[in-house]
């Protein structure tokens, strides 16, 4: 969403349609991907004041020069031991524009899920191996319930303007208890949700579900027509990062899906996501998924008066590449209130230099995408599911937080009664 109505992304990220004119040659793109720690050279760390390593969290004194050399945002390092000892996991993420072109060319060519669905998958290249499913119309809204200012017209003005003012919102008492509120009917119509996963049962389905439930709480499913998206929940199947649009397409025994659900009710939104997983999963999927829900808690945990929120990302990155996987740089956790995403945007990785303090009254989400292969993402043709580059699997996990005056409070914390 950040990167859709904002128009850029909010944090830094490699360009995937570099021309083949500004593109780096292909022997150039060989020698930087091969490189070894042992030929580097990285500079040292008083050139980037108060950066920790992105694996241990120790102050850095060695900055990645392979990520430098290809216009990569930075990663950081301890020392030259820590390099070393990761390279073999970090150096996977040194693709470049021609690296990424030659993972589309060799992507299988496109079987349609269902003929006549979507004309952009004549000719696209999927990544892996979902496929788009019909997308069933709009779910009507009934008169009574109270809409946000986009919900006739997809139009999402509100939140532009308040980025350029650059401020962060401080929550009266009175909002504080609206989010309060609205977080926990959400959190209800998720475990709803979450109940009637099982193979067979189609994203559609899954958000007919999350749509009445959503009406039955006297709420507006915030995702409608946000920016044009046409369902009422976010359902993200496999190799799918995030957006991904409920269709026909039956869940199967061994997918992996998150649902994300957001309320508007009372004049707030209230927003959290899971990623569940249907049947038998096998063991690398499952790791995927307990290792982002991990990185998450972790990072709840630094959240207090004073904290940076550019801390929350090497947070992330130590859980995450310490069991090989990647953070998504495309994607942020955000502000959210009257607005459903506004300031502070809240990159999940290291070296990031997201601005801000946490201070009381301040809510914001924090809901990392973690990739079992490379942190890269395409989006498909429907201008809003974003993939994996590889086509290897997504997870991410959500909570809508609250800044307390002696630490936090998680909003949409799960109930004894979650699934």
């Amino acid at each position: 969403y950040q990167r859709r109505v904002h128009g850029t992304d909010p944090v830094p990220k490699v360009s995937l349609l570099m021309s083949a004119a500004s593109a780096p040659s292909t022997t150039a793109a060989a020698s930087s991907t091969t490189a070894t720690p042992s030929t580097a050279a990285p500079p040292a760390s008083d050139t980037h004041p108060n950066v920790v390593c992105s694996v241990c969290g120790k102050p850095s004194s060695l900055q990645c020069p392979t990520c430098t050399k290809l216009g990569l945002p930075p990663t950081y390092f301890c020392g030259r031991e820590c390099f070393t000892a990761n390279w073999a996991v970090h150096k996977s993420t040194h693709l470049t524009p021609q690296d990424i072109a030659t993972l589309m060319v060799q992507t299988p060519a496109v079987v349609n899920y269902w003929d006549g669905a979507h004309p952009w998958t004549q000719h696209y290249r999927f990544s892996g191996p979902l496929r788009a499913g019909r997308v069933g119309p709009r779910r009507p809204v009934p008169a009574h319930i109270i809409r946000p200012s986009y919900a006739e017209t997809g139009e999402v003005t509100g939140e532009r303007e308040a980025k350029s003012i650059g401020r962060i919102d401080v929550k009266t008492p009175e909002e504080i208890e609206r989010m309060r509120v609205v977080c926990r009917l959400a959190r209800e119509v998720l475990d709803l949700a979450a109940a009637a996963l099982r193979p067979g049962i189609t994203t559609d389905e899954i958000d007919a579900i999350v749509h009445q439930a959503c009406i039955d709480r006297n709420s507006y499913p915030s995702p409608l027509n946000y920016s044009g998206f046409p369902k009422s929940v976010c359902t993200s199947v496999n190799e799918v990062i995030c957006h991904g649009i409920p269709d026909s397409r039956p869940l199967e025994n061994g997918d992996i899906v998150n649902i994300d659900v957001t309320l508007y009710h009372n004049g707030v939104h209230g927003d959290l996501n899971e990623t569940y997983c249907v049947g038998d999963v096998d063991p690398a999927s499952r790791l995927l998924v307990d290792t982002t829900r991990e990185a998450l808690s972790r990072a709840i945990a630094i959240c207090r008066p004073g904290t940076l929120y550019r801390e929350v990302g090497p947070v992330i990155s130590r859980v995450v590449n310490s069991k090989g996987f990647s953070v998504v740089r495309s994607y942020c956790g955000h502000g959210i209130g009257s607005l459903f995403h506004t300031l502070p945007n809240i990159p999940h990785y290291s070296g990031n230099k997201a601005v801000g303090v946490m201070a009381p009254g301040h809510v914001f989400t924090i809901e990392p995408m973690i990739n079992a292969g490379t942190w890269q993402d395409k989006l498909w043709g429907d201008d809003w599911t974003a993939t994996t580059i590889d086509g290897k699997r997504s997870a991410q996990f959500e909570h809508t937080i609250l800044i307390t005056e002696t630490g936090h409070e998680v909003l949409t914390a799960r109930l004894p009664t979650s699934p």
